[in-house]
């Protein structure tokens, strides 16, 4: 079965193209170049749009503006190709790329979107993310908020570590329940920006 996958819902959008597994093609993308990327990496594998047999797309939490494209794609494209979809949350599959990760994407306004200790998503100040002794933080927000996390006795990769992208290859893996696209919810865990500085 031939998965799409992709994810835009932070500041380094990624998409795939999986087989039963195997990795075919991926790249960072720009969520408004999203379909043009499609098209291409198709093309590279030598597959068309028509082979497509599923999607797999992130649901957030992240940039509003960027998790809506990626989102109105989805299901843009599961109805022009008669696919079904499904969503994976973006901190689970930033996770599956570095087992036993703390995952962490920047959420702006001096907070980061993270799992609480009961493992619900959340947008909390990053002073207030809870670390155990030793662990290892990825994500764009591990990158921003270093500093905080090494002086709370966490460990950051390099800022230019793959650790750091929510690969569209994670989704892909992590994919379950697939049904209509139209189902498929984004993960906002507050209002806009836009929204926020009008209030």
């Amino acid at each position: 079965m031939l998965t799409l996958a992709f994810d835009t819902a932070t500041a380094v959008p990624t998409v795939a193209v999986v087989r039963d597994g195997e990795v075919l093609g991926e790249r960072r993308t720009r969520a408004v170049a999203l379909l043009e990327d499609v098209h291409e990496l198709l093309d590279a594998s030598g597959l068309a749009a028509s082979d497509v047999g599923r999607l797999a797309v992130g649901l957030g939490p992240g940039s509003y503006t960027s998790l809506r494209m990626g989102l109105i794609t989805a299901r843009m494209l599961a109805l022009s190709l008669d696919v079904p979809a499904a969503g994976v949350p973006t901190l689970d599959a930033l996770a599956a790329g570095t087992p036993g990760a703390v995952p962490v994407i920047d959420a702006r306004r001096s907070e980061v979107f993270a799992r609480t200790r009961e493992g619900e998503p959340a947008a909390l100040a990053p002073e207030a993310l809870e670390l155990a002794a030793g662990a290892i933080c990825v994500g764009d927000g591990a990158v921003r908020y270093r500093e905080i996390f090494e002086a709370a006795g966490a460990t950051v990769p390099p800022d230019d570590d793959d650790a750091h992208v929510p690969w569209a290859r994670f989704h892909a893996e992590l994919a379950t329940d697939f049904g209509s696209a139209e189902l498929l919810e984004p993960l906002y865990l507050r209002v806009p920006d836009a929204e926020a500085k009008l209030a």
